[in-house]
């Protein structure tokens, strides 16, 4: 290993890009600096870039889950933030989602945005197939409402449809049947035969495909209805997903590894690892396989609005921060999902709460942050994108100028040396960016790990990967800090930079003094007929 630390000054080294994006916001720009190549960073990093400097970037990845309310306002969510693009495959038919998803690639291909696409399994779930309404129904207190797995021809507004035929199954006269976690509750008056009888005793919005529990003294009647993970349908929509060039699949109602490891091999077969997988906590058997879960999977989504319908709501909490903190210890992105700004779903100005809610996920250093309903149906899904960007840079700023940093303990991940050096430098790197106050640290990587372990180290400067491989850098979208470009690479270390400073130069950015951390890949720098790994840590300085 050749780890340096150095310090050039006898030619004007990098800095960061800054572009006109003027004639067309999120037009690719082509080098004009001799012997520089074509790059390309998305086009929001770069107006942030311009406009705030190296220090004000947001470092907090948000996602949006695109719905009916915001298909029309795509373009405007990727001028305001959103780095990953999110289709839940539980609604909506085939026409709607490709229609959605290539709106998407659409603006990365011609709009010059780097949005990455994930889509969600349905899983198998208890679900309500159908509630006799167009688009909601209202649950009034004390209304009786039959509860079936029979259609019938005469379907009114107080028969609930179920998707599953032994739903009713171990249920007792005088349980209470939960939906949506508690959006209405009703108590079990009678059963015949599979149905059940039922009176609204909390009245609510009943929504469509909404999520059924059941409840019994305080507690969630559990059942094991052994139905797999994967459903019929669900590698039905992982095929569509697949042809319709997906980036991430979320996996719902992950019971063990099992079910990562299951769906991670079959994408092996088919040459697809560059798909990854996140697991949907949001049951009580992924919390109790929740480090053998994270550790299978490339990320995690907490899906806190499912959690909450099998765990009692004032444990969410504790919940999610420790879900939090493992997945950073064990390096692998976080999205802290649901009801974050909920009543932005009707209203254009969210609660306080609502707005500390995602402040606090911000402080404990989440990757990411999704809207749900808020950018699907809600009414104002851009203005909830807006703020909660806006609430992410000030609790990162503030955080930052507190100096509230937390760093990891030396938790050892990898087992083979080459890992192990990877693992060090950047640890290493991290530390020394932060102590030196250099303004960026910048990592050349062909599958994006080296950046993914200076992201785990939460550094206070920004991350810029650059990177040869489109997949790569669509993955790289949902890691803390981490801004991902698109550089033709080469096997020599000092060509790449070279190319990186005339690129930046090119945009006009670059100032006298500024300093860039340098980290490179063992991946770039080493040599076909060696088996050692080289990689190193350096500080150039703008002059």
């Amino acid at each position: 290993m050749a780890a340096s630390a150095g310090t050039a000054g006898s030619s004007p080294y990098l800095v960061a890009a800054s572009s006109p994006a003027a004639r067309r916001y999120g037009a690719a720009h082509r080098v004009r600096a001799s012997g520089a190549r074509e790059a390309a960073m998305d086009v929001v990093s770069e107006a942030e870039l311009r406009e705030k400097g190296f220090m004000g970037m947001r470092k907090t990845k948000l996602v949006c889950t695109v719905g009916p309310a915001c298909v029309e306002a795509l373009p405007a969510l990727a001028r305001g933030g959103m780095g990953v693009a999110r289709v839940n495959l539980c609604h909506g038919g085939r026409e709607w989602q490709r229609a959605a998803m290539r709106a998407v690639q659409r603006l990365n291909e011609e709009e010059g945005f780097c949005i990455s696409l994930m889509v969600d399994t349905e899983g198998s779930q208890l679900l309500v197939a159908d509630h006799g309404g167009a688009s909601s129904v209202k649950a009034e207190d004390g209304s009786e409402w039959l509860f079936t797995n029979k259609k019938t021809d005469e379907a009114h507004p107080f028969t609930m449809l179920v998707n599953f035929d032994k739903f009713s199954e171990g249920i007792l006269i005088g349980d209470e049947l939960v939906i949506d976690g508690g959006m209405a509750t009703f108590e079990v008056t009678e059963k015949i035969g599979n149905n059940l009888c039922c009176k609204c005793t909390d009245p609510g919005l009943l929504l469509p495909r909404a999520k059924l529990s059941f409840w019994r003294n305080g507690k969630l009647v559990q059942r094991n209805f052994g139905l797999p993970t994967l459903s019929t349908k669900d590698w039905a929509d992982i095929e569509f997903g697949i042809t319709e060039g997906v980036d991430c699949i979320a996996l719902s109602f992950v019971k063990d590894a099992n079910d990562i490891n299951q769906l991670k091999a079959y994408l092996s077969r088919r040459s697809l690892e560059h798909i990854k997988i996140f697991a949907k906590i949001e049951s009580l058997e992924s919390l109790k396989n929740l480090k053998y879960i994270i550790e299978a999977s490339d990320g995690v989504m907490v899906a806190r609005g499912d959690l909450g319908v099998q765990i009692p709501l004032e444990q969410i909490p504790a919940i999610q921060e420790s879900i939090v903190k493992l997945c950073r210890l064990l390096n692998k992105p976080v999205i802290v999902a649901s009801q974050l700004l909920e009543s932005m779903v009707e209203y254009p100005t969210p609660t306080r709460a609502e707005v500390a809610d995602v402040s606090e996920a911000v402080r404990q250093y989440a990757d990411a942050v999704m809207l749900s309903a808020e950018s699907a149906i809600g009414a104002y899904p851009h203005k909830a994108l807006s703020i909660l960007r806006a609430a992410s840079e000030r609790m990162e700023s503030w955080s930052r100028e507190e100096n509230m940093q937390k760093f990891l303990p030396q938790h050892q991940l990898a087992i083979a040396l080459p890992d192990r050096i990877s693992e060090q430098i950047c640890n290493c790197a991290v530390e020394m960016a932060n102590n030196l106050a250099v303004d960026a640290i910048f990592v050349y990587t062909k599958h994006g790990h080296m950046a993914s372990l200076l992201s785990r180290n939460r550094p206070n400067p920004p991350i810029f990967a650059f990177t040869d491989n489109a997949n790569s850098r669509k993955s790289m979208n949902l890691y803390w800090g981490v801004i991902p470009l698109h550089l033709p690479l080469s096997n020599s270390m000092e060509d790449n930079f070279n190319n990186t400073i005339s690129l930046m130069k090119s945009k006009g950015s670059v100032k006298p003094g500024d300093t860039i951390l340098v980290v490179s890949d063992s991946d770039l720098n080493r040599p076909c007929a060696a088996t050692s790994v080289y990689q190193s840590i350096q500080v150039r300085l703008v002059e």
